[in-house]
C-alpha cells in the first residue's frame, strides 16, 4: 500500500525527469532533504517539520501535497500570507485500494491511477480567506494522502507554509503570552514608549527570542514576513516566470538553461531583464522601519513627527529557526507642536524677546494707521538669529541678524506684519526689537562697523591702561565701565559678558568710569581714547563700552579685558 501512494504522488509532479521521494518524518532522512535544496524546491510536496517559502500568480490556484502514514497522527498546518489575502483550503484525497506496487513502472497503470486522482475530489477539512496568519491543527488525523490549494486574487503574491506531524515537540513558532497586546505605555510630540508581555518561549522554555519593532504610518501588520514584503516594495519586484514555471532558479537548469546567467534574469538577488515573463512592478519608497532590540520588552521610539499618527508591531523571533510570531499591534497620534504664542509689538516700543536654542518665537505688528512706511530695529544680543517678515501671508524679509539690523519695508493700509525669530543651534538668544512707523524718533543709536575696543600696550602701566574705540557721524552718549576679574576667567562668563543687550543699569555704580559726547563728520576721525587710572598692579579688568541713543537704548560694544603691569 505504501509504494503505491509513492507511485501516485509520482504523477502529481511531472515537471522533474527524475523521481523523488516524499519527505518523512526519518531524521537523517528529512535533513538530508532540507539541505538538497533541489529536492523539493521545485516541486509540489510540503517536507514535514520545514517552513517553506513560495509565490502565488494572481487568479493562478497552486497544490501542495504531503503524506500522512499512520491513522491518529497529529496534523498542524500554518499559512502566513506576505502581502496580499489567501484563500485556501486543507484536503484530505481519498484513494481507493487494489492496485499493486509491482506494476508501478507499467505506464497503462501510471495512466489508469493518474485519471482516478483526477476523477476524486477528497474531502475538505479546513478552509480560510483572508490576510491573518491561520492554521490548521488536529490531535489525531488520518493517514492518507493531504491536499493545500491556494488562490491569491488580488495580486500576484509572497507566502509561507508550515506543516508537521509532530506539533507539540516541534513548537517552531514563538509563543504568545496570556495578554498578546502591545501597550502603549507614554506617548509626546516626537516619543512613543511600547511595552508588552514577554513570550513564555523565552521565559520558560529557554529558547533564544529576539523581539523585532515595526513602526509605520499606513496599518498594523500581522506577520513579520508582511511587514518585510512592504519594507522591500521601494525595489522591483522580480520578474515572475510564466505559470507552469517554478518560482526558482532550479526550474531553469532542469529545463537545460544555463545557471550561469540566472543572477542576470532571474535571481531573487538582482533586478531582472523586464523584456522576459510578466511586467516589472515599481513602487515608491514607504515609510516603515524595524529595529531588532534583543530580549527587551520595552521600547522607546524616537524621532517622530507631531501630531502623526503611526502603527507599531512587535514581533518576536526564534534566533533559531527564524520563525516569527506577531504580537496584537497598537497604533497612536503623536501630540501637536506646542502652539506658539504670538507677542504683539506697540508701535514705537522696545520689546525684549528670548528664543530657546534652536527654538522659535512669533511676533505680530499690525499699526493701527495709515502709514507708507514700516521699520524694524533688530538687535541681536548673542549670537546670529533667522528673522522671517510676513505681510498679510507674504514673505516680505528673510535674513540671518547679527548685532543691530535695521529693515524698512514699502507699507500698506491695514496690513498685518507677522515676525517669526529662529534660534540657532550654538545655545538661546535674547533679542530687542522695535517695529514703527515713524523711525526718525525711535531709532536705536547706531554703530560703527567696528566695535572693539583696542588697548595701547605702551601705555599701560601698573596703575593705569589706555584704551580707543570709533564713533559715528551721529553725536552720541558713550559710557565705559570697568570690572576687576580673577585669573580663572572662564569660557561661560566670556559670554555672558558678551550679551550686548545688558545695559548700564545693570552696572554697579562703582564700576563706572565716566560718560562723555562725541563724533566726527569724518569718520576716520571718529575715534575717541581714554585712560582709565586708579588701577591696581598687576591685575586683569573687563571694560566695556555702552552707546546710548535718544530714547534711551543702549548698545554695548565688545567687552575687552586689559591686565595692569606688575612692576613700574
Amino acid at each position: 500500500m505504501e509504494l503505491f501512494y509513492w507511485c501516485l504522488l509520482c504523477l502529481l509532479l511531472p515537471l522533474t525527469s527524475r523521481t523523488q521521494k516524499l519527505p518523512t518524518r526519518d531524521e537523517e532522512l528529512f535533513q538530508m532533504q532540507i539541505r538538497d535544496k533541489e529536492f523539493f524546491h521545485d516541486s509540489s510536496v510540503i517536507p514535514d517539520g520545514a517552513e517553506v517559502s513560495s509565490y502565488l500568480f494572481r487568479d493562478t490556484p497552486r497544490r501542495y501535497f504531503f503524506m500522512v502514514e499512520e491513522d491518529n497522527t497529529p496534523l498542524s498546518v500554518t499559512v502566513t500570507p506576505c502581502d496580499a489575502p489567501l484563500e485556501w483550503k486543507l484536503s484530505l484525497q481519498e484513494l481507493h485500494e487494489g492496485s499493486s506496487a509491482d506494476g508501478s513502472g507499467d505506464p497503462e497503470l501510471l495512466d489508469q491511477q493518474k485519471q482516478q486522482m483526477t476523477d476524486v475530489e477528497g474531502t475538505e477539512l479546513f478552509s480560510y480567506k483572508g490576510n491573518d496568519v491561520e492554521y490548521f491543527l488536529s490531535s489525531s488525523s488520518p493517514s492518507g494522502l493531504y491536499q493545500l490549494e491556494l488562490l491569491s486574487t488580488e495580486k500576484d503574491t509572497h507566502f509561507k507554509v508550515y506543516a508537521t506531524t509532530t506539533p507539540e515537540s516541534d513548537q517552531p513558532y514563538p509563543e504568545l503570552p496570556y495578554d498578546p497586546r502591545v501597550d502603549v505605555t507614554s506617548f509626546g510630540r516626537t516619543t512613543v514608549t511600547l511595552a508588552w508581555k514577554p513570550s513564555p518561549t523565552a521565559s520558560i522554555l529557554k529558547q533564544p527570542i529576539e523581539y523585532c519593532v515595526v513602526i509605520n504610518k499606513e496599518h498594523n501588520f500581522k506577520s513579520l514576513c508582511a511587514a518585510e514584503t512592504k519594507m522591500n516594495s521601494d525595489d522591483a519586484f522580480m520578474v515572475a516566470p510564466k505559470p507552469g514555471l517554478d518560482f526558482n532558479p532550479f526550474d531553469f537548469a532542469h529545463f537545460g538553461f544555463p545557471t550561469d546567467n540566472l543572477g542576470k534574469d532571474r535571481s531573487l538577488l538582482a533586478k531582472p531583464s523586464p523584456k522576459v515573463g510578466r511586467h516589472v512592478y515599481w513602487r515608491p519608497k514607504v515609510d516603515i522601519q524595524k529595529i531588532c532590540i534583543g530580549n527587551k520588552n520595552i521600547f522607546t521610539v524616537s524621532d517622530l513627527k507631531p501630531d502623526t499618527q503611526y502603527y507599531f508591531d512587535v514581533f518576536m523571533v526564534n534566533t533559531n529557526t527564524n520563525m516569527s510570531t506577531a504580537y496584537v499591534g497598537a497604533f497612536v497620534r503623536t501630540k501637536e507642536e506646542a502652539k506658539q504664542k504670538t507677542v504683539e509689538l506697540k508701535d514705537g516700543r522696545v520689546t525684549d524677546v528670548f528664543v530657546k536654542r534652536k527654538g522659535k518665537k512669533f511676533l505680530r505688528f499690525a499699526p493701527v494707521s495709515s502709514h507708507q512706511k514700516v521699520t524694524f530695529f533688530i538687535h541681536s544680543c548673542m549670537d546670529a538669529v533667522q528673522v522671517q517678515v510676513r505681510r498679510d501671508g507674504r514673505l516680505l524679509l528673510s535674513q540671518t541678524v547679527e548685532g543691530i539690523r535695521q529693515f524698512q519695508l514699502r507699507g500698506k493700509p491695514k496690513g498685518k506684519y507677522l515676525i517669526r525669530l529662529k534660534g540657532n543651534r550654538k545655545g538661546a538668544s535674547k533679542l530687542k526689537i522695535l517695529a514703527t512707523t515713524r523711525p526718525s524718533k525711535h531709532a536705536f543709536p547706531s554703530l560703527p562697523e567696528d566695535t572693539r575696543i583696542k588697548a595701547f600696550d605702551k601705555l599701560r602701566t601698573c596703575s593705569s591702561v589706555t584704551v580707543a574705540w570709533l564713533g559715528t557721524q551721529e553725536r552720541r552718549k558713550f559710557c565705559i565701565y570697568r570690572k576687576e576679574v580673577g585669573g580663572n576667567y572662564s569660557e561661560d562668563q566670556k559670554r555672558r559678558e558678551q550679551n550686548q543687550c545688558l545695559g548700564p543699569d545693570t552696572r554697579k555704580k562703582s564700576e563706572k568710569v565716566l560718560c562723555k559726547y562725541f563724533h566726527s563728520q569724518n569718520l576716520q576721525k571718529a575715534v575717541t581714547t581714554e585712560t582709565i587710572r586708579d588701577l591696581q598692579p598687576g591685575k586683569s579688568y573687563l571694560l566695556d563700552v555702552y552707546v546710548v541713543g535718544h530714547g534711551g537704548h543702549s548698545v554695548k560694544y565688545q567687552s575687552k579685558i586689559v591686565k595692569t603691569r606688575k612692576v613700574c
